[in-house]
């Protein structure tokens, strides 16, 4: 076993202990401690770093997380001990196992990092991680989006949005527009982050304030939110236009599931295409990412907008303020 610091002696994980009905709450949650067991052959003790929250997650609480058992989510850390040739102590890797302070993998379950001069080693978990990579594919798979045209992207200072503008710019869109929750965020999204126009949303007024800002419509929708906002770009988008639907966090906690748009028909009528997908189907894409963003993150062109929560102790915290909005850019958690 190749070594560089002693092993703890305990883990501590949190485990989910009920189902939420409507917005989740602390009590959800409880931490646990366990007794680390030895190495298996093959595996490597990683201590885990930076964590990332995000709103998939909400829907894993409804079923897809058991109960009383470790969580899970993507988490970047550093290996303490390995009996693996093809893990050292001391690599950075990317893996699945979070909501725990440390995780025993083999090879197959990671993927190590090369961290690049310039580049925050947290972006991994960020834009040039899932949410940016979800954006990629929105934008260059999904809805194909040309130089010279306009798009609308929902929930704008998220994650996804904080990188998809910005990805939209370097690939030459004239109208990068986005939809927010208040007006400091609005004042972010076109002051670093690559949109030309912003707005503060307002229930059963998003059309109306969408086409005040672009009354020539649109060509291109990138949808985080669903319900009103999908509404309101159904409307907008010109004739042969492409929506790509990458989340719905407006119905992850609704009580009841909000109306359907009430003019879905609207997309016969203007021959679009709306097109859902999951980013874990485009893995094969991240190192396209990478070679396309990484140079534009070091000369400074791009930046990973991130909301860094300091300690394990608030991860519970941390996840649910992003579910209320309470993140500008990437939610992660760090112990850094």
């Amino acid at each position: 076993m190749s070594t560089s610091a002693a092993a703890p002696q305990v883990n501590l994980l949190v485990h989910q202990v009920s189902r939420p009905r409507g917005q989740p709450l602390p009590e959800h949650f409880h931490f646990v401690q366990e007794v680390l067991p030895s190495l298996a052959e093959g595996q490597a003790l990683v201590e885990n770093v930076h964590f990332s929250v995000d709103p998939y997650m909400r829907e894993c609480m409804d079923g897809d997380w058991d109960l009383h058992a470790p969580l899970e989510g993507r988490t970047i850390g550093r290996v303490l001990q390995s009996s693996s040739d093809a893990l050292r102590p001391g690599d950075w890797v990317f893996h699945r196992q979070g909501w725990r302070t440390h995780a025993q993998l083999k090879p197959d379950e990671v993927r190590v990092l090369t961290p690049a001069p310039g580049v925050p080693l947290t972006a991994w978990l960020s834009i040039l991680g899932g949410t940016g990579l979800t954006a990629w594919v929105a934008l260059t798979r999904i809805a194909k989006l040309q130089a010279g045209e306009s798009l609308y992207i929902s929930a704008a200072a998220g994650g996804v949005g904080s990188a998809a503008a910005q990805l939209a710019a370097l690939l030459g869109a004239k109208r990068i527009v986005g939809s927010t929750s208040n007006a400091q965020k609005a004042e972010v999204l076109t002051q670093r982050l690559g949109y030309t126009d912003a707005f503060v949303y307002q229930p059963g007024q998003v059309s109306a304030q969408l086409r005040a800002i672009i009354p020539q419509g649109i060509d291109v929708f990138l949808d985080n939110v669903g319900g009103e906002q999908l509404e309101a770009a159904i409307a907008s988008l010109k004739d042969y236009g492409r929506a790509a639907l990458i989340g719905a966090v407006a119905q992850y906690s609704a009580l009841q599931p909000p109306a359907a748009p009430y003019n879905l028909f609207d997309v016969v009528g203007k021959s679009l295409v709306l097109q859902g997908f999951l980013v874990r189907d485009y893995r094969h894409v991240q190192q396209e990412l990478e070679a396309f963003l990484i140079p534009h993150i070091q000369a400074g062109k791009v930046r990973a907008e991130e909301t860094i929560t300091h300690g394990f102790d608030q991860i519970v915290t941390a996840f649910l303020s992003m579910l209320k909005g309470g993140n500008t850019g990437k939610a992660i958690v760090s112990v850094a």
